[in-house]
């Protein structure tokens, strides 16, 4: 698998510039800039690109675009094509393990439970594809001949703030549940560990997940996040890789355009998974229906 640039990703030497996954392609920012991405020892590891606003634009309408096919897609086809990704990530496990391990200064073993936990974490949320419906919908009692359903639904484009203490599974963490229940995403990589975040979106396009549904933004939350957090086109967003004060004005800025703020406790990724960050990036529909008499 390449990395997007034409370098050897594995390679501690390859002087490597990873590029922006936006929609169906690896691209450089509109502005052409870089910044350097270094290892735990301090060791230049690649370059990858400075997203700014017209980069979080793009990605924006990329994710728009593919929003109706993905989450009008069935429950059964949504998890066929995740679970593809965590087949090619498993895959692929030498590889971002070794990425994680020069990333955050992981040992080998180390490394290699951070991505298998990250499988595990893909997989779980995987699984509720199509038990969503069961556990967040139903019946309601009403008084009349009528039947009322409610049913859960994506609330659409969700921009997603990687948690800047978690390479690769903390990243999955708050990914996996957005696109599981039918939202598209904007990621924004952590400034501290941006290559998992690309490697998880080169895995993606070779699992041959919709262009669109995944993707990644890399460079300065404080720089990207503002404009995602304003846009209209945006309809909820996870402050899980934002600081205090910086996650304080997002959701300032999102309120006014009326969009979802996830703003979870700090969580601890290696404890069990839960549901509440992949209800929260849900809406419920109530329909009404006459009965027939």
């Amino acid at each position: 698998m390449s990395d997007g640039a034409g370098g050897t990703a594995s390679s501690p030497t390859a002087r490597t510039t990873y590029r922006l996954r936006i929609g169906d392609a690896f691209r450089r920012s509109e502005s052409g800039r870089t910044f350097e991405v270094r290892g735990a020892d301090g060791g230049f590891l690649a370059r990858a690109a400075l997203a700014n606003g017209r980069d979080a634009r793009d990605a924006v309408a990329a994710a728009r675009t593919a929003f109706p096919a993905w989450s009008g897609s069935s429950a059964y086809d949504r998890g066929k094509l995740l679970y593809q990704v965590a087949t090619v990530l498993a895959d692929h496990r030498a590889r971002m393990a070794d990425q994680v391990r020069r990333a955050v200064g992981f040992d080998a073993a180390a490394a290699y439970a951070e991505v298998d936990a990250a499988v595990d974490r893909w997989l779980w949320y995987t699984g509720w594809t199509d038990k969503i419906a069961q556990v967040r919908g139903g019946a309601n009692p009403v008084a009349g001949p009528y039947v009322s359903l409610s049913v859960p639904e994506p609330a659409g484009v969700v921009a997603v703030l990687a948690p800047q203490d978690g390479a690769l599974l903390g990243m999955v963490s708050v990914l996996a549940p957005a696109i599981a229940g039918g939202n598209t995403a904007v990621l924004v990589a952590s400034e501290r560990y941006p290559l998992p975040a690309l490697g998880l979106a080169e895995v993606c396009a070779a699992a041959e997940l919709p262009a669109g549904v995944v993707n990644v933004l890399t460079g300065e939350v404080a720089e990207v996040a503002p404009w995602l957090a304003a846009h209209q086109d945006v309809n909820a967003i996870d402050l899980a890789g934002a600081p205090g004060a910086l996650a304080d004005d997002l959701a300032v800025a999102a309120a006014g355009t009326l969009k979802r703020v996830i703003r979870l406790a700090d969580t601890d990724w290696t404890a069990e998974p839960g549901l509440e960050r992949m209800f929260a990036t849900l809406e419920t529909k109530t329909i009404w229906h006459p009965l027939a008499l």
